[in-house]
C-alpha cells in the first residue's frame, strides 16, 4: 500500500468581539467577510452559523511548516480586517459571558435549514471548534485508521480546552463547548466500521430516509471528510494560542502515521468500545490536562500528563519523519503552563480575589484571550 500523503489542513472558528463592551458583535458588517476573502484567495474564510462568528480554513499543506505559515497568515490577516471595523478576533470555544438569546444566525440557505430543523438546540450554538484534516487517500485505510485513532482523541481534547465559561458563570468544565455541541444529533464518538462501503451505506440510508442531505451533516468527533480525501478530527476546542493549534495538528498527524506504520508490520492498535472512549472524552472535557484518563490497557486511571508523555514517545519516530517533532514536544509546554481554559480561570479567580466584580473579572478574561489570539503572529 502506498504511504498516505499525511497532508494537513486546519480549520478554526473565531468569535467577533466588541472591544468596548467585550461582548459579541451581534450583527458585524458583511464587508468583513468580503474583504477577508479578497485578501486571502488561497485559503477559505467563510461565515458560520451565527453572525458573530467566522471560520477559516488553510490551503492543503504538505507539512506542519506550511501549516504554520498558512495559519499565521490567516489569523493575522483576518485580525487586521476585523480590527479595521473596530472589532476584535477571539479564539476561544465559548465567550465568557455572551447570551445566545441575543444573537442572530447567518442568512444562508444551509443555516436557514439547520435553524428550522434543530430549533432551540442550534440557536444556542454559541461555540467554536478546531478541525484538523489529514490526507489519507485510500478509503479503506481511512476507515481503518478512524477506528483506531479514536482512542487518542480525548488526549488531544485535554490539550485544547478553551471553554470553561458559559453565560457569565464558571461551568466547572474545561470544555463546556462539547456539552452544547452534544445536544445536536449525529455527534460524539463515531461508530466502528468494517469497511468504507459500510460507512457509505450508513450515509446513503440517512440521505434516502430524508434525515440528512449529505455526509457533511454527520458531525462526529472524527469522520471521513465529505469533501476531501482526508480524515477530519473535530473533537478539540479552538486554541487561543496558535502554537497550541499546531501542536495538536502535529500530534494528530503523527498518531495516524504511527498507526499506519503498525499496519505495515501487520500490527494494529486495539479498538475499544465507543463507550469507554466516550468516558475518556468526558474526563478530558471535565478536567482537561489537570485530571486523569482511563488507560484502557490496564484498565485504570492515569494522570493525563503521564499519558500524553507516553504518546510523545510513541509517535517520536513519526513526528521526526513528518518534520513536526518540535510541535509535538510543545505538548510539554501546554502541560506545564496549562491550556487556555486553565489560564482563563486563573485570570478570573485572581481578578475576583483582587476585589473585581464578576463582570469586570470576565472582561479581564476576554482581554487576555483577545491578546493570546494574535500572540506569535508575524
Amino acid at each position: 500500500m502506498k504511504e498516505p500523503g499525511f497532508t494537513i489542513g486546519i480549520e478554526e472558528e473565531y468569535l467577533l468581539v466588541d472591544p468596548e463592551t467585550r461582548d459579541l458583535a451581534i450583527d458585524p458588517p458583511a464587508e468583513i467577510l468580503v474583504e477577508c476573502q479578497k485578501r486571502l484567495p488561497d485559503h477559505q474564510v467563510t461565515p458560520e452559523f451565527l453572525r458573530s462568528q467566522l471560520e477559516i480554513g488553510t490551503r492543503v499543506c504538505a507539512n506542519i511548516t506550511e501549516a504554520r505559515d498558512a495559519l499565521g497568515e490567516l489569523r493575522s490577516t483576518v485580525s487586521e480586517v476585523v480590527e479595521s471595523y473596530d472589532l476584535k478576533l477571539m479564539a476561544a470555544s465559548t465567550h465568557p459571558f455572551a447570551d445566545w438569546h441575543l444573537l442572530k444566525h447567518t442568512a444562508k440557505e444551509r443555516y436557514d435549514v439547520i435553524a428550522q430543523d434543530l430549533q432551540a438546540v442550534v440557536r444556542r450554538l454559541m461555540i467554536c471548534g478546531m478541525h484538523v484534516h489529514c490526507g489519507i487517500e485510500d478509503q479503506e485505510l481511512r476507515i481503518d485508521l478512524m477506528n483506531q485513532v479514536s482512542y487518542f482523541l480525548p488526549h488531544l481534547l485535554a490539550l485544547s480546552t478553551s471553554s470553561p465559561f458559559w453565560r457569565g458563570e464558571v461551568s466547572g468544565l474545561k470544555s463546556y463547548r462539547l456539552s452544547v455541541f452534544d445536544s445536536l444529533p449525529r455527534t460524539g464518538v463515531p461508530d466502528r466500521f468494517d469497511s468504507y462501503g459500510e460507512f457509505e451505506r450508513l450515509v446513503s440510508t440517512m440521505v434516502e430516509a430524508g434525515s440528512i442531505e449529505d455526509g457533511s451533516k454527520i458531525w462526529w468527533d472524527l469522520r471521513p471528510s465529505s469533501k476531501f480525501p482526508t480524515l477530519e478530527m473535530r473533537m478539540t476546542d479552538v486554541c487561543s494560542l496558535v502554537e497550541d493549534t499546531l501542536c495538536i495538528a502535529a500530534l494528530y498527524s503523527s498518531l495516524l502515521r504511527m498507526l499506519y506504520r503498525l499496519r505495515r508490520k501487520n500490527q494494529r492498535w486495539r479498538i475499544y468500545p465507543a463507550t469507554l472512549v466516550a468516558e475518556n472524552r468526558w474526563l478530558a472535557q471535565r478536567f482537561g490536562v489537570e485530571g486523569s484518563l482511563i488507560d484502557l490497557g490496564i484498565p485504570g486511571q492515569v494522570k493525563t500528563s503521564e499519558l500524553i508523555e507516553e504518546i510523545i514517545e510513541l509517535v517520536r519516530e513519526d513526528a521526526e519523519a513528518l518534520g513536526c517533532l518540535e510541535e509535538v514536544l510543545h505538548a510539554r509546554t501546554i502541560l506545564s503552563r496549562g491550556t487556555s481554559a486553565e489560564r482563563q480561570l486563573a485570570t478570573y479567580h485572581q481578578a475576583r480575589k483582587d476585589g473585581m466584580e464578576n463582570r469586570k473579572a470576565l472582561n479581564a478574561v476576554v482581554d487576555q484571550v483577545l491578546q493570546e489570539t494574535i500572540t506569535g503572529l508575524n
